[in-house]
C-alpha cells in the first residue's frame, strides 16, 4: 500500500514539475508570463469567506502568504491528479504505465481551469475575459498536455 502512496504522490510532484518547467521555457523563449500563484493563493484563502467567484482577485484583499499557498495548492491539486490517475487507471497502471490514461486525465483536468479557476479568479469562463480567450485556452491545452506527458514519463521513471 505504502508503495502505491509514494508512487502516485510522485506522479503528481513529477508531472507539475513538468509543467512548471514548461512554462518557465515558455516564459524565456517566448516572454509569455508565467502563472502568478499568489493570485492563486488569494483566491483560495478567499474561499473561507465563501466567495468562490470573483469580477477581479487582485481586488481581493491580500493574504500575506498567498504566495506560498498558491504554490502549495498547485502543488496539492497535481498530486490529486496522480491519486485520480492511479485510482481510475488502477494500480496495475503504476507496473505498466500507459499514455493513454494520462493524456484523457490531462485534458479533463483543464475543465477545473476553465470552470472553476479562471471565473473565481475574474477570467471568465474558459478564460472569456482575458485579452486573447483563444491564445489562453491553446496554451492550457498545451500545459495540460505536458502534465499528462509528465504524469506517465513520471511513472515510466520510477516504475
Amino acid at each position: 500500500m505504502f508503495d502505491i502512496v509514494w508512487r502516485t504522490i510522485a506522479i503528481g510532484i513529477g508531472a507539475t514539475v513538468l509543467m512548471d518547467l514548461w512554462a518557465i521555457a515558455l516564459n524565456r523563449i517566448f516572454g509569455l508570463p508565467r502563472p502568478n500563484w499568489g493570485m492563486v493563493g488569494r483566491w483560495v484563502w478567499r474561499l473561507q469567506d465563501g466567495k468562490v467567484f470573483h469580477d477581479d482577485i487582485g481586488q481581493a484583499s491580500p493574504y500575506g502568504y498567498e504566495r506560498t499557498l498558491g504554490w502549495a495548492f498547485h502543488y496539492l491539486v497535481g498530486i490529486l491528479y496522480g491519486a485520480i490517475l492511479v485510482f481510475l487507471a488502477g494500480a496495475n497502471w503504476l507496473a505498466a504505465p500507459t499514455f493513454l490514461p494520462a493524456f484523457i486525465l490531462g485534458i479533463v483536468t483543464i475543465g477545473a481551469g476553465w470552470f472553476l479557476l479562471a471565473p473565481g479568479m475574474g477570467a471568465g469562463w474558459a478564460a472569456s475575459n482575458t485579452p486573447n480567450p483563444p491564445r489562453a485556452r491553446l496554451l492550457n491545452l498545451a500545459s495540460h498536455t505536458i502534465f499528462a506527458f509528465g504524469l506517465y514519463g513520471t511513472a515510466v521513471l520510477i516504475g
